[in-house]
């Protein structure tokens, strides 16, 4: 695992200190957690936004049938 360095305000880093505290963590494991999510939401929502345009370039046709919630569970 590499390590880096970034520079932020005093005292929001003594407010991220008290808060990773609180919720009995680690400063380093806040901020791992929070670019984690960061980067795998992005990521997700690239790729959701890639199946709505596979589903938008297929351009199926239900030919006007009505699907009832029982015929999906059929499926």
């Amino acid at each position: 695992m590499s390590n880096i360095t970034i520079s932020v305000p005093d005292d929001l880093l003594k407010a991220g200190r008290e808060y990773a505290k609180e919720h009995h963590t680690s400063l380093n494991a806040l901020i791992r957690k929070t670019l984690e999510k960061t980067v795998v939401k992005s990521q997700d929502k690239t790729w959701l936004q890639e199946c709505f345009q596979h589903m938008d370039d297929v351009q199926a046709d239900s030919k006007g049938k009505k699907w009832t919630r029982e015929d999906l569970y059929d499926v």
